[in-house]
């Protein structure tokens, strides 16, 4: 199906689509705010099927997407599982690996030992040469100088993916949770954590382990003496 001749038409179909509300839709369009006239203007035949045919031209647009990146996947064997080891060998990287102690006690640079893994973990590497001294003195150095990757980075990476970490957000406005129990809040705390990818008994736990601003632990006093 073409686009409709009204062009008016066709701008509220897509604005429709896009998914807008029919009031806000018939306002990008160009007419004047009316919610009764919107609904009218939705029930138009030629429009709906105008609707019907631009939504599944999205969807199977989606689904191409979708579906290239599963080919693409596939022919690079890139997993999520893969992406994680190569994380790790950023995050877990040490310095000893790329050096050793030398008679003096100064590090030495020594790359004779490092293995592939190890080499992925460095983002730099610089090798100079060059003449220290003059006449007689002079000798012939080699400068060597290496940096890794972000290692405090890849950690975080690591564990978000995991469900390691929790952020912590306020949510609502002053006073919006006043009217609200312990209990309720509780449920609440459990509810947005499991929905994060936390384990009910582990949030529980969390949640339980909490105690707000201005709730002190109760303690009991032993009796007084005189009592």
């Amino acid at each position: 199906m073409p686009a409709l001749s009204n062009p008016r038409h066709e701008i509220f179909a897509q604005g429709l689509v896009a998914g807008l509300n029919a009031s806000a839709a018939y306002e990008k369009a160009g007419y004047k705010p009316s919610g009764s006239s919107a609904c009218n203007l939705r029930k138009n035949p030629d429009i709906k099927r105008r609707v019907e045919e631009l939504t599944e031209r999205k969807l199977g647009a989606v689904g191409l997407s979708e579906r290239s990146v599963e080919l693409a996947i596939e022919r690079t064997g890139v997993t999520k599982e893969r992406v994680i080891n190569e994380l790790a060998k950023l995050a877990f990287a040490n310095m000893m690996d790329y050096m050793r102690v030398g008679p003096n006690g100064d590090p030495v640079t020594d790359f004779s030992q490092i293995t592939r893994d190890q080499a992925a973990a460095l983002q730099e590497v610089v090798v100079e040469d060059f003449v220290d001294g003059r006449g007689e003195d002079k000798r012939d150095v080699r400068r060597v100088r290496f940096k890794l990757h972000d290692k405090r980075g890849a950690l975080i990476d690591i564990g978000k993916e995991l469900g390691m970490f929790v952020n912590r957000t306020e949510r609502g406005a002053p006073g919006e949770f006043a009217g609200v129990s312990d209990r309720q809040l509780k449920e609440e705390l459990v509810k947005q954590l499991t929905s994060r990818g936390m384990g009910e008994k582990k949030a529980r736990e969390f949640v339980g382990a909490q105690r707000g601003p201005g709730r002190p632990r109760k303690e009991t006093l032993p009796p007084r003496a005189d009592a």
